[in-house]
């Protein structure tokens, strides 16, 4: 998905304007008084938020206009359901909007077929999920949400499931500076844990050419098979730390094992 291009639906992105928080509490003063072009004033400035949430969906591959369009459907809806009385930024609770209809958009047209009965039930749920999250102020357990549309919770949890889109375990989560962590370092192998397969490998030499903190990740990573997150808490440093002396050792290993 290019979306690096200048302009998406005829919008030149490189000159959206920016509204500071002051203009926005002023065009919401405006909006409440019935100033419709307030209205319109206020989305234009803030597409540029929605420029910035579908950049999160570089990898699905589609087109850019259509996510645009989207997106400002989920700025409009979040526009339209905010109370400032809570005392929120705007663009805190635009976000996860703008994220969810793009997602309901994505999962929509899934390559992977999904029953209408299925799509019915989950785009329910997920409605119903974010209007007790509103009510509430908190995330409403299945059981919750079963109970507002009536429906069996096995039903529910199989429908979400069905249109889920898959993730790459090399998917981004967090990154701090130049170290990335990935979905695939908060997975815990319990495969690897029981079949020992770094014993497989000679490693016990090479282990030995390490530095202690470095052999510890590695024991603690490869033979206990802890998360990047579970390793930094053991040990008491930071996850990114841990992944920098796990890239380490591993090159560190590799370059000894291929030397040898």
């Amino acid at each position: 998905m290019a979306l690096n291009r200048v302009v998406i639906c005829g919008v030149n992105t490189s000159k959206l304007p920016y509204l500071t928080e002051d203009e926005k509490n002023m065009l919401f003063d405006r909006m409440e008084q019935g100033d419709s072009s307030a209205r319109e004033e206020f989305i234009e400035g803030n597409l540029r938020l929605v420029l910035s949430v579908i950049q999160r969906f570089g990898s699905s591959n589609e087109n850019p206009d259509d996510l645009f369009q989207v997106g400002c459907i989920g700025l409009i809806k979040a526009l339209d359901n905010f109370d400032r009385s809570l005392n929120v930024k705007f663009s805190t609770y635009a976000v996860p909007m703008i994220i969810g209809e793009c997602r309901r958009y994505l999962r929509d047209n899934n390559a992977i077929r999904v029953s209408r009965s299925l799509r019915d039930i989950a785009y329910k749920a997920i409605y119903a999920k974010e209007n007790l999250q509103k009510t509430k102020d908190k995330e409403p357990t299945i059981e919750e949400i079963a109970e507002e549309i009536s429906i069996p919770k096995e039903d529910i949890v199989m429908s979400l499931d069905a249109i889920s889109a898959p993730l790459s375990l090399y998917e981004p989560v967090y990154q701090e500076g130049g170290d990335t962590l990935y979905i695939m370092d908060q997975i815990r192998d319990r495969k690897n844990k029981e079949e020992m397969w770094v014993e497989n490998l000679d490693l016990r030499e090479a282990m030995d050419r390490l530095c202690d903190r470095e052999k510890n990740i590695v024991r603690l990573r490869f033979f206990e098979g802890k998360t990047q997150t579970e390793v930094a808490e053991e040990i008491c440093i930071s996850q990114a730390q841990v992944s920098r002396l796990e890239k380490n050792a591993i090159k560190s290993l590799r370059r000894y094992l291929e030397d040898k």
